[in-house]
């Protein structure tokens, strides 16, 4: 396919005009811009090719591990679309913005429910931003305690921001290891848990898809040692009705707006983030802050007290906070049947491949779960996924985490149909026959996209993500 560059005037129809001599001072001029010369049935017709070479959750199953990648209902679209919302200027008064003050405040106590803390902020724009926030609280919360506390625990199955966190604010990361369960191992923690121990940095349900088993354990350890427990709430998705954090014995969660209530994500964003903590810290939570002055009156607090500051603009995404409350009305009390149908989805899907692919955690998962290629061969997990692509299905997570060997992670989110997964089923254990009896074919795919196997190496070191011109270009 051309690049819109590619069209000459022969294709286009036109002949390119010549520029306009206005004898302008010769330090305002300067070489003519390379734009295409291109009539508008060309470019409707070049855009649009250039659309439908994209994959997206519109198209089909979008199977990503971690990410929850899954359908999100177009009322919420619509919602987020109208006048009220869209054109409202981030710094309208108070007086003239209640009832968006109140869709925030509203959204707050519905997560508040959901988490089982005490106080929230949605001003954060990511889950990762979420973590910053979260350890500064807490560096800020053991310095006005006069603890010396240079340590953060994290489990070897975290997602790879917990201590890229860690260290931009300066703390020793401690890793432990999994046991033969996929749980964080109990022994290694205790005798890692010492008073210089800050905060332990859980993802529960883990990476690995499977429910901390001896989280109520942890979480008392930790209280004992007054240590706080912070859950990374990525995989909130899997909880939802069923099990809250603050049950759990966590003091900080955050979660991932984007990921768990409606919001179409990946390329770099949209996303929002909200952070729930239990009381003692609600202090240092950013500012503004939403006041509830009465039953038809809300403002926005700009007194710091202990506040760690404004980590975002305003308040925050506010097109995500939109979408989020209205994906949480839209469920209201049944909102647990999102993640039984999430758990469900998942566990039905490791009971059909199972038994070609290793399963290295053998125990009910989450809303996803990890399978390994390595009885496959070395180097399977990326032919599998190149091959996929064949077949018109997206690839899952692959190679994450990292302590399972030629991973895949698998999260089907609870909007796919059986009869989806079943399809995707049927592809996974169709490329594992070929890898045995026809690998080659494996190892050259894809065979049917636009551009085959790329040179990964060099493109992850020498990206090369912008079109220059030639000197032919210019003339």
């Amino acid at each position: 396919m051309k690049l819109i560059f590619e069209y000459d005037e022969q294709i286009s129809g036109h002949v390119r005009d010549e520029p306009i001599d206005l004898e302008l001072p010769q330090d305002l001029i300067r070489d003519e811009l390379p734009l295409p010369n291109v009539n508008e049935i060309d470019i409707v017709r070049h855009y649009t090719n250039l659309s439908r070479k994209n994959y997206g959750i519109d198209l089909g199953l979008y199977p990503l591990g971690s990410c929850t990648m899954k359908y999100n209902p177009r009322v919420n679209e619509d919602i987020a679309r109208l006048k009220g919302f869209s054109s409202l200027h981030p710094l309208i008064p108070s007086s003239c913005s209640q009832g968006s003050l109140q869709l925030i405040w509203e959204l707050q106590e519905s997560l508040k429910e959901i988490t089982g803390m005490d106080n929230i902020t949605l001003q954060p724009a990511a889950g990762s931003q979420c973590e910053l926030l979260g350890i500064m609280i807490a560096k800020k919360y053991f310095a006005e305690k006069n603890e010396k506390r240079s340590k953060i625990i994290i489990p070897d199955s975290a997602h790879g921001t917990n201590p890229a966190t860690a260290a931009m604010c300066k703390f020793q990361t401690v890793t432990i290891p999994s046991d033969k369960r996929g749980n964080m191992s109990l022994n290694d923690f205790k005798q890692t848990l010492d008073s210089e121990v800050a905060v332990v940095m859980l993802t529960n349900p883990n990476t690995l898809g499977l429910f901390e088993e001896n989280i109520l354990e942890i979480s008392d350890l930790s209280k004992e040692n007054g240590t706080l427990m912070y859950c990374d709430g990525a995989n909130m998705n899997a909880l939802l009705g069923i099990s809250k954090p603050g049950d759990q014995g966590f003091d900080m969660v955050h979660l991932n707006l984007h990921k768990t209530f409606s919001t179409p994500h990946g390329g770099g964003g949209p996303g929002g983030g909200a952070l729930a903590v239990n009381s003692f810290l609600g202090d240092y939570l950013p500012i503004p802050r939403i006041i509830k002055e009465n039953e038809s009156k809300f403002s926005l607090d700009y007194s710091v007290g202990k506040s760690v500051g404004r980590i975002h603009s305003f308040y925050g995404n506010f097109g995500i906070i939109v979408r989020a409350l209205s994906y949480i009305k839209s469920w209201g009390s049944n909102i647990r049947r999102v993640s039984e149908h999430a758990v469900l989805n998942a566990n039905y899907l490791v009971s059909l491949l199972k038994d070609v692919y290793h399963l290295p955690f053998d125990r009910s998962c989450a809303h996803e779960f990890v399978l390994s290629s390595k009885n496959l061969g070395e180097k399977s997990t990326m032919y599998i996924a190149k091959r996929i692509l064949d077949y018109g299905f997206h690839p899952p997570t692959i190679y994450f985490p990292l302590i399972v060997p030629e991973a895949l992670m698998i999260e089907p989110t609870e909007t796919e149909t059986k009869e989806t997964l079943d399809e995707f089923a049927s592809v996974l254990k169709k490329i594992a026959l070929e890898l045995k009896e026809n690998p080659d074919l494996v190892k050259e795919a894809p065979h049917t996209t636009p551009i085959g196997r790329l040179d990964e190496v060099k493109a992850a070191r020498e990206p090369n993500l912008r079109w220059l011109p030639t000197p032919d270009d210019k003339k």
